[in-house]
């Protein structure tokens, strides 16, 4: 399944995003997947941030953005969302979307997820 990630943007610290990662094509159910949001910052590893399943009911958030992100899916829309609250500059990345009918999403780890979309950059300026 091929993935679009957007909604990245430049935000003043205390700001608020919301990524979206939707399916390429309309053909693709993101239904069955597990769905992940991975950052990576230039000479860093990318990173696991937020983790859903494929029913929603399983999510992971990496320390750093607990409490402060939400991860949901709406698969009427075949959209995973990731709302961003509170922004902090060590937030400013860029975003990816991947997706996976069988990574585990108690933890979220890149190497789990077979298939991604294109980044989506977040500027956090403080």
């Amino acid at each position: 399944v091929q993935l679009q990630a957007s909604g990245g943007g430049l935000v003043q610290a205390g700001g608020s995003l919301r990524l979206s990662c939707a399916a390429l094509a309309s053909r693709f159910s993101l239904d069955y997947y597990a769905i992940g949001w991975f950052r990576q910052v230039p000479g860093k590893e990318r990173e696991g941030v937020s983790c859903i399943s494929s029913s929603g009911g399983v999510t992971f958030y990496a320390d750093s953005v607990k409490g402060r992100f939400t991860i949901s899916r709406d698969n009427a829309k075949n959209t995973v969302y990731l709302q961003m609250n509170s922004l902090k500059a060590e937030d400013t990345a860029v975003y990816y979307c991947a997706a996976d009918l069988s990574a585990q999403t108690t933890i979220c780890r890149p190497w789990d997820f077979g298939s991604w979309g294109q980044g989506t950059l977040v500027t956090v300026s403080s």
